[in-house]
């Protein structure tokens, strides 16, 4: 483990900043290395505020998305709202659905199967909105890269509003509205929304269009809060802002599926129960049943409902833990009988391994050997995996790079999805762990812990 020290800041810096704020050397000190360097941004870091919030109409296409979900108001369409089945994914479906389902003629939430549609927006899905007469599906944490899909529901007459946050290829979708503070031509301030935080972007800016009071906004947040806490967004600026307005929500007026998940947690609800508490229950649903059960719960205003889908989702969550527990002990075996303990990345295979924990067994080997890792399985006729990184390694380039050995790829740098054909795995293998091998950086190949100052007992 290496230890790094943050930037310290010169003492005059330090004392004037203590002066204003009338606070301790020390503290003032943990401000300046936060970016806090007078009153002003002092005040809004300890009291975040609403009026911190960016005008959503600034974001790339919001007046297309919200004019067309007006027409659907005002003709009694038919809307599917299509998420992820992640934390992320199944929170933003159940926040618009809950937004517009007395606003809307008909609104369906729906999340594709992890094991026979995968990631992202789905033909399946697509075709269920046909049947049941849909003309808008609003997509949310998924789309961004679904070029293909978006154009055969153009041509069955279904139009498409994307609100994603993963990273655009060149080629945007050919939708009504593309979501995305990450696109290149989007001038939206802030850059490091999650897909619920775009999705309430997206109601923030119906409020407004509806002339309706923003204070509603409010009841929507816990979800919100969930979302930014699990998918490791960071907590500053108006993610930070509707973190501490959807803890508020949480620890005063949680909806009943979360009070439910809570209820033996000690009072006030905090950043790291949403982390390690609700998060991994409402993932379990995805990983090992179906992520449409977490939304149901999330909407739930029936406490027997409630009560019945929570016990089912605290199972499957028992299940997950002993299901990542065996694969993670047979993955550690494979890499010791391959020899490739001293490699500079980890790809282990087996198609029995359950797809839906594959992520978390990823994430379990980094705590073992410090490296990009890859952990595939058999879905169909094909591989499917998780990556996941470690610190200042671009996984999303390295698998770039790789890009013909693969059908497809997405994700982040840390974390992302992949799928390839069988024949093409020894040359995936050797091709990822060249690239691995020629562009991690020493520093890379150790954890490491950056901490920002010294302290004596009595500073505590």
């Amino acid at each position: 483990m290496q230890w790094y020290k943050r930037k310290n800041f010169n003492s005059e810096k330090i004392a004037r900043l203590s002066k204003i704020l009338n606070i301790s050397n020390v503290i003032s000190s943990l401000l300046l290395q936060r970016g806090i360097e007078d009153f002003e941004s002092a005040k809004y870091f300890f009291r975040p505020d609403w009026s911190q919030l960016h005008d959503p109409f600034l974001m790339k296409d919001m007046i297309n998305a919200v004019d067309r979900i007006q027409l659907a108001i005002n003709t009694n369409e038919r809307i599917m709202i299509f998420g992820d089945y992640d934390v992320d994914g199944t929170t933003s479906v159940a926040l618009l659905t809950d937004y517009l389902k007395n606003k809307v003629f008909y609104v369906k939430p729906y999340i594709p199967d992890r094991y026979s549609e995968g990631y992202g927006i789905s033909q399946k899905g697509i075709e269920v909105a046909k049947e049941e007469g849909i003309s808008l599906i609003i997509a949310l944490d998924c789309g961004i890269k679904s070029l293909k899909e978006i154009n055969y529901a153009k041509e069955l007459g279904i139009d498409f509003i994307v609100c994603d946050h993963h990273l655009p290829n060149k080629s945007i979708p050919d939708a009504v509205a593309v979501l995305n503070p990450k696109r290149s031509d989007c001038e939206y301030p802030y850059k490091e929304l999650c897909g619920c935080g775009i999705g309430f972007k997206l109601i923030q800016a119906l409020q407004t269009k509806l002339k309706l009071p923003e204070n509603e906004l409010l009841r929507y947040l816990d979800l919100v809060a969930t979302a930014i806490a699990a998918d490791i967004v960071p907590i500053v600026g108006e993610n930070r802002v509707l973190t501490f307005f959807g803890l508020k929500q949480l620890q005063t007026d949680p909806r009943l599926g979360f009070k439910i998940l809570t209820n033996q947690l000690k009072k006030p609800l905090k950043v790291t129960d949403l982390v390690f508490v609700i998060a991994p229950r409402i993932n379990a649903a995805g990983r090992m049943d179906k992520g449409l059960n977490a939304v149901k719960l999330m909407l739930s205003i029936e406490k027997q409902e409630a009560l019945s889908i929570a016990r089912a989702i605290e199972f499957q969550n028992n299940e997950r833990r002993n299901t990542e527990e065996v694969i993670t002990k047979e993955a550690l075996q494979q890499i010791k009988l391959e020899g490739t303990v001293n490699n500079c990345s980890s790809i282990v295979y087996n198609p029995s391994w359950h797809k839906g924990v594959i992520g978390i067994v990823a994430s379990r080997l980094i705590e073992k050997y410090y490296r990009p890792t890859i952990v595939l399985t058999k879905s169909g006729n094909i591989l499917t995996g998780s990556a996941r990184s470690v610190s200042e390694f671009d996984l999303y380039k390295a698998l770039e790079a790789c890009k013909e050995n693969l059908l497809q790829f997405g994700g982040h740098k840390y974390a992302a999805g992949l799928t390839l054909k069988i024949e093409k795995l020894t040359k995936f293998k050797l091709t990822f762990e060249k690239y691995v091998k020629s562009n991690i950086s020493p520093e890379s190949k150790k954890p490491s812990i950056e901490y920002d100052l010294d302290i004596n007992f009595n500073d505590i």
